[in-house]
């Protein structure tokens, strides 16, 4: 059987409940007769049944605030045999004084904290008074700071171990829901990269294979220099696959620049660019490349443009670029696309903007800080 830290709480909570009791158990019912026996009938359950419901709810998580008839139950179970078995033997109670140290530990589960402390000062002063009645040689100050130390130990040490057991077990939890986590953002991740390469890939192969079978007929050497650009875009798209799936992607803002701005002269797309000569970091030029990948992509696919630029500037801490055609995208061109750019954007603490313009063009501007 696999030893569990619930189990072994509860084992751990077990041997110190019996540690304090079976002694007493044993010289109760051999010097107490029938009071005694009585007594340990109705008091050890009245006593540990509601104990350890208490200690099992803990371990489940419950909130503080269980059933106070329980801990009415415990407490009574816990402190009125003391008198009786006294009345019935004098000193024989000291044997069941023990018991209170661990009521304190079901306080500390099942009482809000301040309602527990509250607790802790009477039940500690009644342990010092049991402690100085019941010391033998004169001894009274030492024993009844014992009882006292012993009530604290034994209650937090409850409370300790079982409230170990409930942050373990939620830090395991934890654990898992981070890994699952991170499975669903790797898989985002591969989503997000896989639309946003492909797509522009894919659009370049269908466009040079379109314009392959159109001059295959009238201009053979040009059609086989579409076809061979064609090989090498498919050759990129499946290192692009290969990189997507290592988690290793390195784009670069000019060199996208100039893919796309030939991908948008083969698609009869006048295409101007003005790049200023910015030094940027790796994380945002290659934001920036993902934007310029996008935004040529939905030009070509999703609207009929004839002319399209492409800039970049230096604005008071970051660094702008606009995607400008004047053709506005068909309906449905914002969707997956923009918002993986959205996400690459504020994820380095800039913005995307994706507007249509006064002349029926449409502007893709990213902004990311320098």
């Amino acid at each position: 059987m696999r030893i569990t830290p619930q189990r072994l709480a509860v084992g751990l909570v077990v041997l110190i409940s019996v540690g304090f009791t079976v002694f007493p158990v044993i010289t109760i019912a051999r010097l107490g007769g029938t009071t005694g026996l009585v007594v340990l009938a109705t008091c050890l359950p009245g006593f540990f049944v509601p104990f350890f419901l208490h200690l099992r709810a803990a371990l489940r998580g419950a909130q503080p605030g269980g059933p106070g008839i329980l801990l009415a139950v415990e407490a009574v179970a816990a402190y009125a045999p003391i008198p009786v078995l006294d009345a019935h033997l004098d000193y024989l109670g000291y044997w069941w004084s023990g018991t209170p140290t661990i009521l304190l530990g079901s306080l500390l589960l099942r009482l809000r904290l301040p309602a527990a402390l509250g607790c802790l000062v009477p039940m500690a002063a009644v342990q010092f008074a049991l402690g100085w009645r019941y010391a033998a040689g004169g001894a009274h100050v030492q024993h009844a700071f014992y009882q006292v130390v012993t009530l604290l130990v034994t209650g937090f040490v409850i409370y300790g171990v079982t409230r170990l057991v409930v942050v373990s077990r939620e830090l395991e939890q934890a654990r898992i829901q981070l890994a699952e986590a991170a499975v669903l953002r790797e898989r985002l991740r591969i989503s997000r990269d896989l639309h946003d390469g492909l797509g522009s890939s894919l659009t370049t192969i269908a466009l040079k294979g379109d314009l392959a079978r159109r001059l295959v007929g009238r201009d053979p050497d040009a059609a086989g220099h579409e076809l061979a650009d064609l090989v090498q875009v498919a050759r990129d798209a499946a290192q692009d696959v290969r990189q997507v799936a290592r988690g290793y992607r390195e784009m670069s803002l000019r060199q996208e620049v100039r893919r796309g701005a030939a991908l948008l002269e083969a698609s009869g797309i006048a295409c101007q660019t003005n790049l200023a000569d910015l030094e940027l970091a790796r994380a945002a030029d290659e934001a920036l490349a993902w934007a310029v990948r996008e935004g040529v992509t939905n030009v070509v696919r999703h609207s009929r443009a004839t002319t399209c630029s492409i800039s970049t500037s230096r604005t008071a801490g970051a660094v702008r670029l606009e995607l400008v055609n004047d053709g506005a995208p068909e309906r449905g061109a914002d969707g997956t696309g923009l918002t993986g750019l959205r996400e690459r954007a504020s994820g380095l603490g800039g913005s995307l903007l994706a507007e249509r313009t006064d002349g029926g063009g449409f502007r893709l501007a990213m902004e990311v800080p320098a």
